[in-house]
């Protein structure tokens, strides 16, 4: 970039991150103040009991200035001395195996080919021949737009009150409606980019007391992740145990105030209706690359059998329309892309993106 050229404001379509409401990039703005403070207390608890009240939770909740990897690392941490069952079904669920065997933990893989969901008899199956500290699922694949059946999962899980249930649901919750105590999970997590529609750079955590005792109970766990340490710090002070980003914190309060007056169920509606759309598009000038029965609420992704120049339809778009999509992930740059329909987006901004999507490809 020369040091006259200036960027251009696009509208974001991807898996993450995704438009910020205006109100919510100026509270940012707001003057600093100390961590240490009353007024820190007061935000930080805020955000907390409003997130608890937003996903409608009674498990403890963690915010933590990081991306949401931290809590792969924290809950394998955590919640597993010796041995973890992942079902692998695409590019992040292979990854959270990845971050667990880097941690020294012995890693047991379902595999499924990409576009396939996690199916429920599959685990069942693994859990009854061996022994787990943990199952560690990813709820939605932002790299296949499979969704996973994390409920019928976490049925499963309740035969074995002994493993703990992990899911990453970093690009879903928020736009994804789930029963997190309904569904037997113990550590469910987050990143503020995605569904929130927050800047990046706070991750959100829920904590079951199953799981705090548990770690509580252990020998060793994450140092910056700890539920020990951030939850009992949070008893005692309202605060976190380590300086946190103010402003990201700041921007999170007066968007979750939002979230709460939309209703964590109107917005899981609304995300429904933003998906049913994109897949009939799909449907009728494309098709789908994701499982039947398995498609993501918050991510489409398009399978291209029109053979469309991938690269080239993206930056068209980009330069005509000002609005920004996504090819697919890693092995499926041109063999597919990917629609986000998160956050603050509704049927008429995502009508905007695919009338953009057909007249450039001629569609």
């Amino acid at each position: 970039m020369t040091k006259n050229q200036e960027y251009t404001d696009k509208t974001l379509y991807l898996p993450g991150p995704t438009e910020v409401r205006e109100e919510v990039i100026e509270a940012m703005a707001e003057p600093m103040f100390g961590h240490r403070s009353e007024r820190m207390t007061d935000l930080y608890t805020t955000i907390v009991e409003d997130t608890k009240e937003f996903l409608d939770t009674d498990q403890d909740v963690m915010v933590l200035t990081a991306s949401g990897t931290e809590f792969w690392e924290a809950t394998t941490l955590n919640l597993v001395d010796d041995r973890m069952l992942v079902p692998t079904s695409g590019a992040f669920s292979e990854r959270q195996a990845n971050v667990a065997e880097r941690l020294g933990k012995a890693v047991d893989r379902i595999e499924y080919e990409w576009g396939k969901a996690v199916k429920p008899e599959d685990v069942r199956e693994t859990l009854e021949a061996g022994d787990y500290d943990a199952v560690g699922a990813v709820m939605n694949e932002t790299s296949t737009g499979v969704r996973n059946p994390i409920e019928e999962i976490g049925e499963v899980l309740k035969e074995y009150p002994d493993t703990y249930f992990i899911v990453d649901a970093i690009s879903c919750l928020g736009g994804d409606y789930i029963d997190i105590e309904g569904s037997g999970i113990d550590a469910i997590f987050t990143s503020t980019q995605k569904a929130f529609a927050m800047p990046p750079g706070l991750a959100v955590c829920t904590v079951s007391d199953a799981a705090y005792e548990r770690e509580v109970a252990s020998d060793s766990a994450s140092w910056y992740g700890g539920f020990q340490r951030a939850l009992d710090y949070y008893d005692r002070k309202g605060q976190t145990h380590s300086t946190p980003a103010v402003p990201l914190m700041l921007a999170y309060r007066r968007q979750m105030k939002h979230m709460l007056e939309e209703g964590h169920e109107e917005r899981d509606r609304r995300h429904r209706e933003m998906a049913a759309y994109t897949r009939d598009w799909a449907r009728e000038h494309f098709g789908l690359f994701a499982e039947e029965g398995y498609r993501s609420q918050t991510v489409t992704c398009v399978e291209n059998t029109r053979d469309i120049d991938v690269e080239a339809t993206i930056e068209a778009v980009s330069e005509e329309y000002d609005m920004v999509f996504s090819s697919g992930y890693g092995p499926l740059t041109e063999e597919a892309f990917r629609i986000g329909h998160m956050g603050e987006h509704d049927l008429e901004s995502i009508r905007a993106l695919t009338d953009a999507i057909e007249d450039v490809a001629g569609l």
